[in-house]
């Protein structure tokens, strides 16, 4: 199983701002990995490997699509955030241009969706969404129009993986994402959107809602581990669950509160340890 313990990230100014490459570069160094347990049992469920063409919505900065590649699959990305793609661009393309690079290796797309899993325009018979949903009321929205748009390029039959954050009872983490919507509510009128309670059936709902069939689930532990408090704040920020507390007061302040939050989950040597489970829910198509 991937290390969840991350490096001291000493370097940099806690107290900055940080515009869109810092916090992307943030996930991709701190945060990212915390999510390879989940991959890896995907992975493991479905027998990913030579035969897979796979398509990732929200592949981020490309760790999950590594490591089916790793395994022999060939591997589609989709991202809106342009850093977070140029960082899985490095990872998963570092020779792209030069003479005689495997262009079929991996294919990353910023906006739009691709024709098919290869040149010949083949159907894709894995898609996967690794960006978990649960936390925030409404999280789910967006999902369902980007897996309606998905599923025309999927073979018959083909499988689609949803993950998901698991009970809050289970997730230490919970306690400190609550830290977000109180500061949002706190900042002006409350409206959908904050942190609540995960539900029962998240992944279910959005299946029903794009016609998927469910055929099995499973959970995966998770824990956040971090060197110390400040990495642990910088890769909790770099999430973005913590944007509309950081747009509703500042940054300095929902760093300061979060940090507050982590206190009962630091160890005596100085790391942050947070227990968390998540969800995955297999359907096919």
């Amino acid at each position: 199983m991937t290390p969840t313990l991350v490096r001291n990230l000493r370097n940099a100014d806690p107290s900055a701002p940080a515009d869109t490459g810092t916090r992307a570069r943030d996930w991709a160094e701190i945060q990212e990995r915390m999510l390879a347990p989940l991959y890896e049992a995907v992975y493991d469920r479905l027998e990913v490997g030579a035969a897979t063409r796979m398509l990732s919505l929200g592949c981020g900065s490309g760790l999950a699509l590594l490591i089916a590649a790793a395994r022999g699959a060939q591997v589609t990305g989709v991202d809106s955030d342009r850093d977070r793609l140029a960082l899985a661009r490095a990872r998963l393309l570092p020779d792209e241009g030069a003479e005689g690079a495997p262009a079929h290796r991996a294919r990353l797309h910023e906006s739009g969706l691709p024709p098919g899993a290869g040149a010949d325009g083949a159907p894709y018979d894995l898609i996967t969404v690794f960006e978990p949903i649960g936390c925030a009321a409404g999280d789910s929205e967006g999902l369902v129009p980007a897996l309606e748009a998905a599923l025309p390029l999927a073979a018959r039959g083909a499988t689609v993986a949803l993950t998901g954050w698991g009970p809050p009872e289970r997730c230490a983490t919970a306690p400190v994402l609550r830290v977000a919507a109180r500061l949002t509510e706190s900042a002006r009128p409350p409206r959908p959107g904050g942190w609540r309670p995960t539900l029962r059936d998240d992944l279910e709902d959005v299946a029903a809602r794009t016609g998927l069939r469910p055929d099995g689930s499973g959970r995966v532990s998770c824990p956040f581990g971090y060197a110390d408090q400040e990495s642990a704040v910088r890769g909790l920020l770099s999430t973005g669950l913590f944007d509309a507390a950081v747009r509703a007061t500042d940054r300095s302040q929902v760093e300061k509160e979060v940090a507050e939050a982590l206190h009962p989950y630091r160890r005596p040597d100085g790391t942050v340890w947070m227990p968390n489970v998540f969800r995955y829910l297999v359907c096919t198509t």
